[in-house]
């Protein structure tokens, strides 16, 4: 199992981001996948999900209504779109997925600061 998510950077309050996750090494297709953030001193907290056909989805509190969830089965990747951004936001995001046990990508940083 591979997870390599891209997108991360340096984003000033109210910016938008995308977030990429590839998969490999699995059937992308057959399990649902999530979005993790681990903040300097804090500890890591789920953000989003999606299922398999990515017909559901769930969101944190925190970030409902600002970010959007999705994947493209086909090309074996997962996205995470984050609109007005804000520095509580700033963290390593991490893609997920639990197959027997929790596997995790190498993170990307997102960092929202004037």
């Amino acid at each position: 199992v591979q997870l390599v998510e891209s997108g991360g950077g340096l984003v000033q309050p109210g910016g938008s981001l995308r977030l990429s996750c590839v998969a490999s090494g699995f059937t992308f297709s057959a399990y649902d996948m999530r979005w993790y953030r681990q903040a300097p001193g804090k500890e890591r907290e789920l953000v989003a999900s999606i299922s398999s056909a990515g017909r559901s989805t769930n969101y944190a509190n925190s970030v409902k209504g600002r970010f959007t969830i999705s994947r493209d089965n086909p090309k074996n990747t997962m996205y995470l779109q984050m609109n007005s951004l804000k520095p509580e936001d700033t963290a390593v995001y991490y893609c997920s997925v639990n197959r027997g046990r929790r596997y995790w990508g190498q993170g990307t940083q997102v960092t929202v600061s004037s």
